[in-house]
């Protein structure tokens, strides 16, 4: 492979079963980073992933992981590539220890090295000190580390992680995608990331693929996903509603602005339109402690669009 070559690609990739099309006529690339690959509950993320490891066949299309086809090459595929399944497939009486140990030297690392490298990706995943623990006895988060662990220790150049969050809570959540962003940026592994939680993808992900029934919806990097809605969020300090007063002072000067909870959100046509904004705020003797712009999350660009454009106005004059 050369260094822009992507480490993933399919074309036409289909896969049929008797009563379902789990895959579609999709054509894709993957390059080097963290791809978020994000759809509902029977998209298809989890047979694309056994697809591009080997382990189902595919109906009809193309499809070169790594450079190799998974046809006739996924042994090869598979001692490159790391693999951390959605489900639970943990040995409830095995330390994490012994399971990553023997997963790595499944992989075919000499004993040693497993045993040192078991240690290492271990502790990279916050399990050093519970390493010798039955995994049955692990919380939800615990054996999550512990999926991850087995899909790193043999220094994969991509994994596949198929829904990582699943029944995590929130802190849970944040820390293991906080995991998933130092593999790529500690040890360049890519990585690729199932889920059906578009917000978490937008704070790790490089880039977005989205899946509908199989086929492919959208393509693309998350920054252009989330790019500007061309609006910044104003908050500030003063006496009375004011919120309310610089708002209705803006629109008297042609700016279009709108209440946003206890702020004001402006929309900016010009480069002038921030500088009225600082202007008005000293006139009126507010103070200014926020001046944001906002972007699109990415749940506002895959949400449907509004049944009917109308908007209702705001008291006190302000509206969009």
């Amino acid at each position: 492979m050369t260094g822009d070559a992507p480490v993933l690609e399919t074309h036409a990739l289909t896969k049929r079963y008797p009563s379902v099309t789990a895959l579609d006529d999709l054509t894709l690339q993957v390059h080097a980073g963290i791809t978020g690959v994000v759809g509902v509950n029977g998209a298809g993320k989890s047979t694309l992933i056994k697809v591009l490891l080997g382990l189902l066949p595919a109906t009809s299309g193309r499809v070169h992981v790594l450079g190799m086809d998974p046809a006739v090459q996924a042994r090869d595929i598979r001692a490159l590539v790391g693999y951390m399944p959605e489900h639970d497939c943990l040995p409830a009486d095995v330390s994490a220890a012994d399971f990553v140990l023997h997963m790595a030297t499944m992989s075919g690392l000499p004993r040693q090295a497993s045993r040192e490298r078991a240690s290492d990706v271990l502790r990279h995943v916050g399990l050093d000190e519970e390493r010798h623990r039955a995994m049955g006895g692990y919380s939800t988060g615990m054996k999550q580390r512990a999926k991850l662990a087995q899909a790193l220790v043999h220094d994969p150049t991509l994994v596949f992680l198929d829904e990582p969050t699943s029944g995590l809570d929130p802190r849970a959540r944040d820390d293991m995608l906080d995991l998933i962003a130092r593999v790529h940026a500690d040890f360049g592994i890519s990585v690729v990331v199932t889920s059906h939680l578009l917000g978490e993808l937008e704070r790790t992900a490089d880039r977005i693929v989205v899946l509908d029934s199989g086929r492919l919806l959208r393509a693309s990097t998350t920054s252009d996903l989330t790019q500007s809605t061309g609006t910044v969020v104003v908050e500030v300090l003063g006496a009375g509603d004011g919120d309310r007063i610089l708002g209705q002072a803006l629109l008297d000067r042609g700016i279009t602005a709108w209440p946003a909870g206890d702020d004001v959100e402006v929309r900016i046509e010009r480069p002038e339109d921030l500088d009225a904004i600082r202007d008005v705020a000293v006139e009126l003797d507010l103070g200014l402690v926020r001046l944001q712009e906002r972007r699109h999350t990415l749940d506002e660009v895959f949400l449907p669009p509004p049944s009917s454009p109308a908007v209702a106005s705001a008291p006190g004059g302000v509206a969009p």
